[in-house]
């Protein structure tokens, strides 16, 4: 019999912090580990030719550290994950070890796609942990360059739930105000903050509920109105918005037949929308070829019914999921 998936509030939950080589994400976490901000965190480092966390702060830290030194997560080390998380639920459950969420470093050059996505794969790992949110660090200074080079640096901001921006300071305001309108083309369901030295505040860090289903969904309006300095990044977004209801039966199959296709181009998906017949709004989201929905909150007598949809992907034919959906609203 399938295990009954627990409440959010008994579930352990998870951030995955990610970010381009020296974009600041071991300063990060270093600064949570020593900071006296009273949570328990578990932290889950991968070491792939980057300097672990310091010594010294482990031993003065009453955090538990599982540290993997065999490669990256989310590749060679992906089933690994799944085996520490499954030893720190089973230490956590026996009172060995005290935890009150686990935070994953990824490596500078990993796509977090695997990584997010070992939550929905393993139903025990799922049912335990709760994906939080995947915050994603950004070097001011050296992304320009590396988004120009790297896809992993695209990927690792068309998967984020938040972006923080280091090394503000290293650049001019217009290089920064440049490169923050370049970050949401790619990824306009992100907020961008731009912290000092790793000087986030842990609320902006922690219990974000990005990849919660019934979060808001953050857009920027004003996304779309900067199209200067024009970029043609592997990784783009685009927005579907529609005032009439969806046919569901045919939305279904729509999306299910495109996430056949594109499946592993789509990095991270995501809407509210309006079907018809339906007296609440829908919630939907997905990672690559896995996507759910959920029944979000009525809409209220007076409100303006719509549904708005994000895609975050490489190289997507916009074109074609746009007349799609538009073949999907009900007649």
């Amino acid at each position: 019999m399938a295990q009954q998936a627990p409440s959010e509030e008994k579930m352990v939950p998870v951030t995955i912090l990610t970010g381009f080589l020296g974009s600041g994400k071991t300063t990060l976490l270093n600064r949570i580990l020593k900071e006296d901000h009273g949570h328990r965190i578990a932290v889950i480092e991968n070491e792939f030719g980057e300097t672990g966390v310091d010594g010294e702060i482990i031993e003065k830290s009453e955090e538990q550290i599982v540290e993997m030194n065999n490669g990256c997560i989310c590749c060679t080390v992906r089933g690994d994950l799944i085996r520490i998380l499954g030893t720190l639920k089973e230490k956590r459950d026996n009172g060995a070890l005290n935890f009150d969420r686990v935070v994953i470093e990824t490596t500078g050059m990993a796509d977090p796609g695997p990584v997010a996505q070992t939550f929905f794969t393993d139903e025990e790992i799922g049912n335990y942990y709760l994906l939080d949110s995947i915050i994603t660090l950004v070097d001011a200074k050296h992304a320009p360059k590396q988004l120009d080079e790297f896809h992993e640096a695209q990927e690792q901001v068309g998967f984020a739930d938040r972006i923080l921006m280091s090394k503000t300071d290293l650049v001019s305001e217009e290089e920064a105000a440049m490169l923050s309108s370049r970050l949401k083309k790619m990824n306009p369901r992100a907020p961008i903050k731009k912290v000092h030295f790793g000087n986030a505040p842990i609320a902006e860090v922690l219990d974000i509920r990005g990849f919660n289903l019934n979060a808001i969904l953050e857009l920027d309006p004003e996304f779309l109105k900067n199209i200067d300095h024009e970029h043609h990044d592997e990784v783009e977004s685009f927005v579907f918005r529609s005032e009439k209801p969806f046919d569901g039966q045919r939305l279904e199959s729509f999306l299910s037949g495109m996430i056949q296709v594109y499946g592993p181009d789509l990095l991270r998906y995501k809407g509210i929308l309006w079907m018809k017949g339906n007296p609440r709004r829908v919630v939907f989201q997905g990672v690559h070829m896995m996507m759910g929905g959920d029944m979000g909150k009525p809409w209220a007598k007076h409100e303006k019914k719509s549904s708005l949809l994000v895609f975050i992907g490489k190289k997507l034919p916009k074109d074609i999921f746009i007349a799609g959906l538009e073949e999907c609203l009900a007649k």
